[in-house]
């Protein structure tokens, strides 16, 4: 269905990527890689890398980029990925994208794309902070663009929704500006390298899944 089968998602916070992924998962066999459930497969595993990230995490320390590297690179060297994936959460600064390069590199593999998704900053904001989850089972609704079929209750579970505190306009606020500052580079040095895709993330979720799945053939 898809040509480019090794691929990062990028793009600020609201912008949609999450939305796409589940989507394209569900067309598409792809491993969903993603930093977190990396972290606490490694530490439960006892493995070297994860019991180094453990030493600084048990610290209070940022675990290094090259040990945060070197575990993606491990599981996306591994079985689970070996039809393609979708990177999630990483890299997101140009330090640890160059670091995903050499990890990738030696096993003789190497990304097909990057696809960027791009809207507006106030739509990212009105989209930030309109979010509702649901107490319950925990799915996340949006009062602008997925309003719930019920004002106030979950269409999965029929759960109480409410706006979680860090979907205040300061947080969106300060999210954007840390996307912008650390992740944004990401844009220019995956250009370079022609790996990179737009997607007009603005667009209804239909045509943005649409485009996501042209920029992949």
């Amino acid at each position: 269905m898809i040509a480019k089968t090794k691929m990062v998602l990028l793009g600020p916070p609201g912008a949609g990527k999450g939305t796409a992924s589940e989507l394209l998962l569900k067309d598409v066999q792809l491993a969903h890689v993603s930093t977190g459930d990396i972290f606490r497969a490694e530490m439960k595993n006892g493995t070297e890398l994860g019991k180094l990230a453990k030493s600084y995490i048990d610290a209070g320390k940022l675990v290094p980029d090259e040990v945060v590297a070197g575990m993606v690179a491990s599981t996306l060297n591994g079985e689970a990925c070996k039809d393609g994936f979708v990177l999630d959460g990483f890299p997101r600064t140009v330090r640890q994208a160059e670091l995903l390069e050499e990890e990738l590199a030696k096993s003789g593999r190497t990304l097909d794309a990057v696809v960027l998704f791009d809207a507006p900053e106030e739509l990212l904001l009105q989209r930030l902070t309109a979010r509702l989850t649901c107490r319950k089972c925990g799915l996340n609704f949006n009062k602008i663009f997925g309003k719930p079929k019920v004002e106030g209750v979950c269409d999965h579970c029929g759960g109480e929704l409410y706006q979680r505190s860090d979907d205040s306009m300061e947080t969106a606020v300060n999210r954007l500006k840390v996307y912008n500052e650390q992740t944004a580079p990401l844009i220019e040095f995956y250009t370079r390298k022609n790996l990179l895709f737009t997607v007009d993330a603005s667009l209804p979720k239909a045509e943005v899944y649409a485009a996501f799945l042209k920029a992949l053939n």
